[in-house]
Order: C-alpha cells, then structure tokens, then sequence
C-alpha cells in the first residue's frame, strides 16, 4: 500500500455518497414540487366548483378515499345532477385523447383514469344500491382548461374553465332534500377522523396471500397458529401414552396366563337342567 491510498480511498467512498445523496435530493425536489403542483391545482378547481353553490351543488374538498386510509379524494360535488368524484390534474405539456386512451405527449394516463374510476367505485359502495348509478368519475385538468373528452372507459375530462359549464348542464335527477341529506351523509363518512373501510376483491386477493403457505401458490391450506400447534401435539403425546399403557397392559396380562395356567374345571350335569327336561322312554306298546 502506497503513501496516499487510504486517503484515496476515502475519497471515493465520500464521492459516491455525495452521488447518492445528490441523486436523493433531486427526488425530493421533483416530489416536492409535484405535490406543490397537485396542491395549487386542487386550489384553482375548488375555487371553480365554488361557481356551483347557487345552482344547489355542495362540494367536499380533500377528503378520505374509503378503504384507503393513505389517500384522499379531491374533490366531491353534490347536486342536482347527482354525485361527481373528481381528481384534479396539474400536468404540463400536451394532454389528449388518442383511441379513447389519454396520453400526456408520448406516455399513456391510463393509470390515472383507472384511479378516476376506482375512486367513484370506492364512495358507490357507501350508497344504497339503487343510489351507486348516481356517481361519476371526472378528471380536471388545470392547465388545459378548455379541454373536454370521454375516455373508452367512461371517464370524463374537463379543463378548469369548462368544468362549471359541464357540472352544471348534468340532467336534475336529485331535489334539494335529497342532496341535502345525501351531502350530510358522505361528510360524515368522507371528512370524518378515520377513513370508512370497505372490501373489494382486491382485499381478497391480499388476504388470499397472506394465508398462503410459503412456495404452495394461493389456494394452499392456511398454516395453523403457533397455540393450535401446540394444543395437537399435547394431545398427541397423551394419546401416544394411553395406547403404550393399554399394550404394557395387555402384554402383561397375556405372560401371567402363560404362566400360571388355569386349573380344568370338570364339568358336571346341572341339577336343574335334568329335571327341567322330563325323560322320554320307548312306549311299551
């Protein structure tokens, strides 16, 4: 080893971490600003859905998503219309619609409009069946505000500036009394301390997954506790004692006969037998 190598060498060693934790904070600056983006955005369309009040529309704003406790729904109208789970989308650049399919430039959005729709599935549940066809699952776009577009999916999309105008021409299917009460209902399900739970088959899946025994695939039979275990297996030592006990036992009895046999008892005519059967002699005639 020559003069300046272990310097050397710590000196590589810092270089790649200043890398990583240069790389580290780049992520959290791109994180950090995508969310700022989210929360400005979010911002513009609550201001917009504001224009809604006097046409009898009730928004929630930032709530939870049921069943998922790490995530929110941004925006939720109530109205005369019915019921409209948005997602606001601060994107840049080009956003459109190509074969029902929507792309920002050159990558597909269609795992944002699969959480659109994930989104109005997880608040229909929360209503009475004849109630779930009243939502709708839209997304916004803040910096394409004049976009309007319907993915093969269903989903709706509207900018910032066309979205009062789309709310607003939806078709009166609630009366003011039923928006109230159904607004009153999902304020209390959506804005309140805890997220409501419910079950999906993807909470079916995990279960299914958890149950499963380690390289057995899905279907394998869930693996007792560590209690049930242990209960079996004491039964089993007693059991295994009771059968040793029984053959001890029994070999014991069957040496003692060898070994000691019974005396013959002769056998004699019964008594009671031989008068209980009265003797028949020939006939003389």
């Amino acid at each position: 080893m020559t003069a300046g190598d272990g310097a050397a060498e710590q000196a590589r060693l810092a270089a790649e971490r200043v890398e990583r934790l240069r790389r580290e904070l780049e992520r959290a600056e791109r994180q950090q600003r995508a969310w700022a983006a989210g929360a400005a955005g979010e911002a513009i369309v609550a201001r917009k859905l504001a224009e809604l009040e006097p046409l009898g529309w009730l928004a929630l704003h930032d709530v939870h998503w049921p069943g998922r406790p790490q995530a929110n729904l941004d925006h939720v109208l109530v109205g005369p219309g019915g019921v409209v789970v948005i997602d606001a989308k601060n994107w840049s650049g080009e956003v459109h619609l190509r074969n029902g399919v929507l792309y920002q430039g050159i990558y597909t959005r269609e795992r944002d409009t699969s959480g659109a729709l994930r989104q109005a599935a997880s608040l229909a549940v929360l209503l009475e069946p004849p109630h779930r066809h009243l939502v709708q699952a839209w997304l916004c776009m803040v910096r394409q505000p004049d976009m309007r577009a319907v993915t093969s999916t269903g989903v709706k999309i509207y900018g910032v500036d066309s979205l009062p105008d789309a709310v607003a021409a939806l078709p009166a299917i609630l009366d003011a009394a039923a928006v109230k009460v159904l607004y009153d209902y999902l304020s209390r399900l959506l804005a309140g301390p805890t997220s409501p739970g419910i079950l999906t088959t993807a909470s079916f899946e995990r279960v299914g997954k958890q149950s499963a025994l380690p390289g057995r695939g899905k279907h394998a039979v869930r693996r007792p506790d560590r209690a049930t275990r242990v209960l079996v297996g004491c039964l089993g030592v007693v059991v295994s004692l009771f059968l040793l006990l029984l053959a001890v036992s029994l070999a014991v009895g069957v040496f003692a006969g060898l070994t000691h046999p019974s005396p013959a008892i002769p056998s004699r005519p019964n008594p009671a037998m031989t008068h209980a059967v009265p003797s028949i002699r020939p006939s003389s005639k």
